[in-house]
């Protein structure tokens, strides 16, 4: 179980770092203009840019408070953030008739909440 966990706190890491290096650091209108980015019509860049940051930031946050035996409580709290960001995430899809995108976000959702699950729960880092 341990494993696994670990295995899907890095995948959904990698996933938000990608989506965060690319919300932060790509230009709205190059966003927009990818399958799926389509969202971004609707939102201002400041918006695009704070959502990259929190995804930089669940990526951070769901592997090294753990690694570094710092605060490993965040890891839990940061997949529930992440589930979340997803509902969110599958609205905005919803709502564009993408359902696509809101299957995959239901993906990591799901894994989110697995990790949540088993961190808060029967893997806890304190017990």
């Amino acid at each position: 179980m341990n494993l696994a966990l670990w295995i899907s706190a890095w995948a959904l890491a990698v996933v938000a770092l990608v989506g965060g290096v690319s919300k932060t650091f790509v230009p709205k209108e190059k966003l927009a203009a990818v399958h799926g980015g389509g969202w971004t019509e609707g939102v201002g860049a400041r918006s695009v840019k704070a959502l990259g940051v929190l995804e930089l930031l669940a990526a951070v946050g769901l592997v090294l408070p753990a690694l570094l035996d710092r605060v490993p409580v965040l890891v839990p709290v940061t997949a529930a953030c992440w589930v979340l960001l997803m509902i969110g995430a599958m609205a905005t899809h919803g709502r564009r008739r993408e359902f696509g995108f809101v299957v995959l976000n239901l993906a990591y959702l799901v894994l989110a909440a697995f990790i949540a699950w088993g961190r808060f729960g029967p893997e806890s880092f304190t017990g």
